[in-house]
């Protein structure tokens, strides 16, 4: 445990927070996090994950462009259903991106698990581009994947990492709940059913 990790943890609580309030400004705050998450998953051979990082940065701008569109009078953003067409669609090019990453780590690098990590990091990109076209099902996404990385961690016993991501699991929970609630809410208003 580094003061680094803790203060990576501390911030992507509270990013994954204001996620889960629909605020904006998660985005700038997930970029931080996932810069010092960067620098850790190269240290921890977690290479997937480090790559997943970089990426990361790209889709918190596109997240934050898109959750300036379609916002509610109360600021927070329109949230909808997947459609199936866009599920199958993101998960199959999930897949596809886990065998080849995973394909790579393994044979070029001295990636921890390589496998696992790839197919996490590839699903954990469905998940967030999932979020930032404001989908209810990328909190179920996230609620897996985070329950697989709270193992990766307590395996490499990397806690307050894991720490951090069993509080994502509760966190996913929670913005699963809201973001359900407030789809609910305004499907009502509409007249419509959600």
């Amino acid at each position: 445990m580094s003061p680094l990790e803790i203060l990576a943890v501390l911030i992507n609580v509270l990013g994954v927070w204001l996620t889960a309030r629909r605020v904006p400004w998660c985005w700038p705050v997930n970029v931080v996090a996932v810069l010092l998450y960067a620098w850790l998953f190269y240290h921890w051979k977690l290479y997937s994950d480090m790559l997943l990082q970089g990426v990361y940065v790209l889709l918190q701008g596109y997240g934050w462009w898109r959750w300036r569109q379609g916002r509610l009078e109360d600021g927070t953003v329109r949230i909808s259903r997947l459609p199936r067409r866009e599920g199958i669609t993101a998960l199959a090019a999930g897949a596809a991106g886990a065998i080849v990453l995973g394909g790579l780590m393994h044979r070029y690098t001295d990636a921890a698990l390589p496998w696992l990590d790839a197919t996490l990091a590839a699903f954990s990109l469905v998940a967030s581009f999932w979020a930032a076209r404001k989908r209810l099902a990328s909190w179920n996404l996230w609620i897996v994947l985070d329950s697989v990385y709270v193992g990766v961690f307590v395996y490499k016993q990397l806690y307050p990492t894991a720490a951090l991501y069993a509080g994502f699991v509760v966190l996913a929970i929670y913005g699963q709940r809201l973001w359900q609630a407030d789809l609910r809410r305004t499907a009502a208003v509409a007249g419509v059913t959600p």
